[in-house]
This record gives C-alpha cells, structure tokens and sequence, in this order.
C-alpha cells in the first residue's frame, strides 16, 4: 500500500472507531444510571424513548427500552442551555481546556487494537485491526497522551478565576501524578512479559491456553492487574476518587465556571476514557479481542472487546453505588503507601522471574529435585 492509502484507510478507520466511542459514551450514561437505579432500588431513566406493549388485563402499562432516547434529550438540553462566561476569567485558557480534556481521549484511540487479522469487504487488516497498527512503543504513547489529560483540569481551575475551582484543579494534578507513578510500573508488567510495547504483540501473547483464556496475564500477574484497575480508577478520578469535584467541599469542583456544552465536553472526556481505560486493561491484562473460537472467527474480536469493555464499565458503577467517597488524606496514602510500593515490589519481583528463567535456572532447580 502506498502512503497515502495508509492515510485514507487510516481516517476511514479511525472515523468508524470514533464514532461508535462518542455514541458509547452517550449510552454510557444511560447505563450508568440504569445500573445505579437497579443497584440503589430506584427507578432510573424510563420516560424519554419506549415502545409501548399491549397491557395485560388489568396489568399496569409495560415498556420496551424505556429511556433508551434519554442521551439524546440530554444531549439537545446541553446544546441549547445558556453557555455563561464569567466576568474576570482568563478567556483564551478558560475555552481552551474543555477541549484539552476531550482531545487526549480520542488520540487514545489511536492503537487499541480492536480485532485481529481480518478482512472487511475486500479489504485486509494487517497484522490487527486498528487505526495506527504496528506502533512499536504503542504503550508508552498511552502513557504520554494520558499524563497530557492533566493539563485540561488544571487550566480549567486556573482559568475559572474561582477558589472552588483552583482547589479543584490542585487537587487533580496531586492525584494523577500520585496514581500516574503506580500506573506506569504496573504497565511494564505486560511489557516485559510479552517482550514488547506493541499492543498487538502484547495481546499475542495472551492467545492460546484453554478457550484462549488461561494465558490472559491477570491469571499470570492478578497483583498487577489490580492494582492497575485501581490506578486506573483514580486517573478516571471516579468514585471513590473523585475528591477534585467533592460537592460537599468544592462546589463541583474544577468545572464550576462552566456551563453547556463546554460543560458537556468535561463530561463526554470523563465517560469516553472510562470506555478507553476498559479496552487499555482488557488489552493489557485480560487478553484484547482473545477468546473461544476467535482463531476460526476474527469477527468475534469485536465481540470480545465490547464484553470486556462492558465488564469494566459495570464494575466501575458497581464500585460507585456501593463505596463511599475517601478523604483526601486517605486517597493520597494509598497511592503513595500502598500502590507505589506494592508496584514497585511486584516490579523487581516479576524482573528477576524472568531473567531466572530465561537463563534456565528454574531448569537446573528441577532437574537437582528430580523433577525436571
């Protein structure tokens, strides 16, 4: 291919990705709040969009995918709400940091592999199905974009000209450079045990075993796999993380100046990198688009991601109906006492694994038991 057929099939791609993360951010918040109602016993979204069904006698009235259309009426709400500028804020940053949020969660995007080799209507997907396929230091691109996503917070507080929302920002920079630390030690988990920063080859090394399931590295490396949900968590800055917009202390926090769809624009950020954080850990740690049956049928890659990233995105609501919000001297200690450390350990502990085995001494250890 030449290239500039690399680039169009580039953007074709990475239109039809994109596309189908920003609608599954829309009904993100629709489950969200499906899932919180159900969770808490209450009644969550069932008026905006249903089928009706024929009543049972003397039933009461049934719906089919009652609320279904509820992320459009929210969405036209935001649209046409009052988009209100303060007075005295710093107006250049103060409209540039909604879209320093939302950006670095679509350049995400970039090299999540979605499927593996496959071919679409003629076309071939090579060596998987992605917009940037074969980057070889894909991992540490994730680690870049998601230190960049900081800076929207920060200068969204900064800019407001707001106590509320200065403190807002403080705290977002403390905790994401605190939890970053954990993040990128537990990265180099899956790193080092597939030999490569390449997502595709990472998942590679996740294939075969028992249904293509037992070789996932959350059964090889659980400690790794949990603490990076966890990191993961408080990056999302979701509950019980989500200290920078403490209502009880902070108002709402960073975003209180804004208003409409800049507003809307912090929101989309916040659930679209939930859906891109499910797809990074299930590619890292739960085998990508590996499954039953996927050798026979590369479709099924798809399907596979769609259920994990839904797997994830249920725990995260689970854990926000069901937690309650930490102190910020609490949230800080656990990424620096706990995290940090097990990270750290965990780290050195699978290094020096690896080396004993690729130098043959776990060999030797077996063959002096009698076992080799």
């Amino acid at each position: 291919m030449t290239p500039g057929q690399i680039a169009l099939r580039a953007l074709i791609v990475g239109f039809i990705v994109s596309f189908a993360v920003i609608t599954g951010f829309a009904y993100t918040t629709l489950l969200e709040r499906k899932v919180l109602a159900r969770l808490q016993h209450r009644i969550g979204p069932n008026r905006a969009g249903y089928i009706p069904l024929p009543r049972r006698a003397g039933g009461p009235e049934r719906k089919l995918l009652a609320g279904f259309l509820q992320p459009a009426a929210d969405a036209v709400k935001l649209f046409f709400k009052e988009d209100m500028t303060p007075g005295r804020v710093d107006r250049i940053t103060y409209m540039l940091a909604p879209m320093l949020t939302v950006m670095p969660a679509i350049v995400l995007l970039a090299v999540i592999p979605w499927a593996g080799e496959i071919n679409i209507f003629g076309a071939e997907f090579t060596p998987y199905f992605a917009i940037a396929p074969g980057l070889n230091v894909a991992v540490l691109f994730v680690l870049a974009i998601t230190s960049i996503s900081v800076y929207g917070v920060v200068l969204a507080g900064w800019a407001s000209n707001s106590k509320y929302a200065v403190l807002g920002g403080i705290r977002a920079s403390a905790q994401m450079i605190s939890y970053e630390l954990a993040l990128g030690l537990t990265v180099l988990i899956p790193i080092m045990l597939a030999n490569s920063m390449n997502m595709g080859d990472i998942v590679a090394a996740q294939s075969g075993g028992l249904l293509n399931m037992t070789n996932w590295f959350a059964f090889r490396q659980p400690i790794a796999a949990i603490v990076f949900f966890i990191g993961m968590m408080a990056e999302l800055q979701r509950a019980p993380f989500d200290l920078l917009e403490a209502e009880q202390e902070l108002s709402a926090g960073f975003n209180v100046e804004y208003s409409g769809m800049r507003f809307g624009m912090f929101f989309m950020a916040e659930y679209m990198k939930m859906i891109i954080f499910s797809a990074i850990i299930a590619v890292l740690f739960f085998g990508g688009y590996n499954g039953p049956f996927v050798e026979q049928l590369p479709g099924l890659g798809f399907l596979y991601m769609i259920l994990k990233i839904v797997f994830f995105l249920f725990m995260m609501i689970w854990i926000r109906a069901s937690l309650p919000r930490f102190r910020y001297d609490q949230l800080m200690g656990l990424g620096w006492k706990r995290l940090l450390p097990i990270s750290v350990f965990n780290f050195i502990f699978t290094a020096v694994l690896i080396v004993l085995y690729e130098e043959g001494i776990f060999d030797s250890l077996l063959q002096l038991l009698g076992l080799g």
